[in-house]
């Protein structure tokens, strides 16, 4: 059996650190879904959201909106309205992914995927 040799070019390969302009094109990202995504919110989640720190990003190619809670009551209520935050998230990106975060000590993050949306909606 032949074995094929291939060679690449180096432009073949991704960049070992970003550039400035990638840096900024990503925040830039990051804050226009999290903008589309609050404003999606209803009144209840905007609010819910404004209690807890919360923020967008891309890191490692998977899209994820963290919520950090400041106490384990914040933090249940937002895990009850996961099942809303992701069809909301599903609309603007279709592929990502919700961490929500109890407060340092008390537990560990919960994540889930958007696309995983139907296994959660009957206990939503």
């Amino acid at each position: 059996m032949k074995r094929r040799s291939f060679s690449f070019n180096g432009d073949d390969f991704h960049p070992m650190q970003p550039s400035s302009a990638d840096i900024v094109l990503r925040q830039q990202l990051e804050y226009s879904i999290s903008r589309c995504f609050y404003e999606a919110c209803d009144r209840t989640l905007q609010n819910l959201l404004s209690n807890c720190r919360w923020y967008v990003t891309t890191q490692a190619n998977a899209m994820t909106l963290v919520i950090e809670c400041p106490d384990q009551f914040t933090n249940w209520r937002i895990l009850q309205k996961l099942v809303p935050m992701g069809k909301l998230l599903q609309q603007i990106v279709s592929s990502a992914k919700i961490r929500v975060c109890p407060p340092e000590s008390e537990g560990v993050p919960f994540e889930m995927r958007v696309d995983e949306l139907s296994v959660y909606q009957d206990r939503a």
